[in-house]
C-alpha cells in the first residue's frame, strides 16, 4: 500500500507542476484533464500525508521514551503515543477506503424518474412534492434541473415526472435514493382526519453518453404528433412532440416539453440512452452480485427505502436506520445529512466486503 501510495503522491506533483506552467493554459481539455486527475488524487495524497506525520510523530515518542530520565516527560510520551497509535490504525482504514476503486458512474449527471405508486390522487401529490424536494436542494447544490417528460394528474400532482439533473458528481451524490418513498399522514381530501399511507417510486439513472450507447437507427421507431400540454399557440397545430420506441426492448419515450421537434427529439435520446444504460448497468450488478459470497444492497427499484411520517414530523430511512425529526425542512431541499450518511455506510460496507 505504501508503494502505491508514494507513487500517487510523486503523480500529484507531477501533475502540480504541469498545471503551474502557463503553455497548459492554452489547451483548454488537457487543461480541464489535469485538474480534473490533480483533484481525484487531491484527497488521498493529504490523508497520506497526514499518515506519513502521526508514523514521525510516534517515532519521536518512542525516541523520548527511550532517552528522556524525566519520568514525567516519559509519561507524556507514552501518552501522546498511544494517541498517535490509534490515530495511526484509523488513518489506515482511511487510506484503504480511499484506495478503493471509484464508481467510475459517480461523476455522471443524472436521470431522476419519479413515479406515483399505489395511493391514488395522495400519491401523485406526493411524487410533485419529492420532485420539489429534489428540486430544492438541487439549487442549494448550484446544480440545474431540466425537466425531460411529465404527466400532471387531476390534482395538480405528478402521475409521471423525469428530469435531467447536471452538475458535479450528482449521480455520486444521489445514486442512492432510488427505491419505494412512502409517505404517512392524512390527505386534504379525507374528511374523517384518517392517515392514509401511499407509495412513490424513485429511480435514479446515469446518463449515458453516446460513445457508451450506441443505439441502431434500424432499432428505433420515430413517431411525431401534436403536443397536448403547455406551450402556447403551437400546441395542437405542429408536430412537435416526439415517441421514440427501441424496438429489440421495447423501451418508449416520449418528449413533447419543446416547440422544436428537433429538441424533444434530442431530449428523448437522451432519456433513451440513460435508460438503456440503466439495464445493462443493472445486468452487469446482478451478474456480480450472483458471484459474491454475500450481497450488499444497492438500492434495489423495489425495495422500500424511506418513510415520511407527516403527523410525527419525521423521515426515517430504513436502509441506514437514520430518523430526522423535521420533516417541514427536509421537504424543503435539507437533505444533504441523509444523503452524505447514506454514502458513508455504503462505502462502509464496500470496504467491509472488499477486506
Amino acid at each position: 500500500m505504501i508503494d502505491k501510495l508514494n507513487a500517487l503522491e510523486k503523480k500529484f506533483e507531477e501533475l502540480n507542476a504541469q498545471l503551474a506552467d502557463p503553455a497548459v493554459f492554452t489547451d483548454q481539455a488537457n487543461y480541464q484533464r489535469l485538474a480534473k486527475a490533480h483533484r481525484d488524487l487531491r484527497d488521498i495524497v493529504e490523508k497520506f500525508r497526514e499518515y506519513k506525520g502521526i508514523l514521525r510523530g510516534i517515532e519521536e515518542s518512542k525516541m523520548i521514551g527511550a532517552t528522556e530520565t524525566d519520568p514525567e516527560m516519559r509519561k507524556l510520551a507514552d501518552e501522546e503515543m498511544a494517541v498517535l497509535v490509534e490515530r495511526e490504525k484509523e488513518c489506515q482504514k482511511e487510506l484503504q477506503f480511499l484506495l478503493m476503486p471509484k464508481d467510475p458512474n459517480d461523476e455522471k449527471n443524472v436521470l431522476l424518474e419519479i413515479r406515483a405508486g399505489t395511493g391514488g390522487n395522495e400519491a401523485t401529490l406526493f411524487a410533485a412534492e419529492l420532485f420539489r424536494m429534489y428540486s430544492r436542494y438541487t439549487e442549494r447544490t448550484g446544480w440545474r434541473v431540466e425537466i425531460m417528460e411529465e404527466h400532471e394528474s387531476e390534482v395538480g400532482g405528478f402521475k409521471e415526472i423525469i428530469a435531467m439533473i447536471e452538475g458535479d458528481r450528482v449521480y455520486s451524490k444521489l445514486k442512492y435514493e432510488s427505491g419505494v418513498h412512502r409517505v404517512q399522514r392524512v390527505p386534504a381530501t379525507e374528511a374523517n382526519g384518517r392517515i392514509h399511507t401511499s407509495a412513490v417510486t424513485v429511480a435514479v439513472l446515469p446518463e449515458a453518453d453516446e460513445v457508451e450507447v450506441v443505439v441502431d437507427p434500424k432499432d428505433i421507431r420515430i413517431d411525431t404528433y401534436c403536443s397536448s400540454g403547455p406551450g402556447g399557440q403551437s400546441v395542437n397545430t405542429t408536430y412537435s412532440a416526439v415517441r421514440i420506441t427501441h424496438i429489440p426492448t421495447g423501451l418508449v419515450v416520449s418528449c413533447q416539453d419543446e416547440k422544436s421537434q428537433i429538441k424533444n427529439r434530442a431530449k428523448a435520446m437522451r432519456v433513451l440512452r440513460s435508460r438503456l444504460f440503466d439495464i445493462a448497468l443493472q445486468e452487469q450488478q446482478k451478474a456480480m452480485a450472483e458471484n459474491r459470497r454475500s450481497q450488499v444492497k444497492t438500492g434495489d427499484r423495489s425495495e422500500k427505502i424511506r418513510t415520511y411520517n407527516f403527523p410525527q414530523n419525521r423521515v426515517t430511512d430504513h436502509r441506514i436506520g437514520m430518523t430526522v425529526h423535521n420533516l417541514s425542512d427536509f421537504m424543503d431541499g435539507s437533505i444533504k445529512e441523509m444523503l452524505e450518511a447514506l454514502f458513508t455506510h455504503y462505502q462502509a460496507e464496500r470496504l467491509k466486503e472488499a477486506v
